[in-house]
């Protein structure tokens, strides 16, 4: 159940549905998680600065179960989502950042208890 909070000055325009969709369906292929399991938030039109620098950026911060815990995973993770936003975004290497954080099932709450129970 993975939880993605994305981040960035560039303007709602640029995120159409399409485009969460193609975004889910990454992420989801990148985790090895079902589609239907991602849980995707996109905030726009933020005044940030990524490098000292307010040109068009993107932080994404992403939170999974089970696949977000080694290196070697987010490292094959990040070449994955970095290709679809610089694809779909024009974005640079150097004006995206992900931040990933490992989860257990005891953090996340779900139908009036935590996943550990379910």
């Amino acid at each position: 159940m993975p939880f993605i909070n994305v981040e960035t000055n560039l303007p709602a325009s640029k995120f159409p549905e399409d485009l969460l969709k193609g975004l889910c369906t990454t992420l989801a292929a990148a985790l090895g998680k079902p589609e239907d399991r991602m849980n995707l938030v996109v905030k726009t039109d933020l005044p940030m600065m990524i490098s000292g620098s307010s040109s068009p950026c993107l932080l994404m911060s992403l939170s999974a179960l089970g696949v977000t815990d080694t290196a070697e995973k987010n490292k094959e993770h990040s070449a994955k989502i970095f290709q679809f936003l610089k694809g779909e975004l024009g974005l640079s290497d150097d004006r995206i950042l992900i931040l990933f954080y490992p989860l257990e099932p005891w953090q996340i709450g779900k139908k009036g208890t935590v996943m550990s129970f379910l």
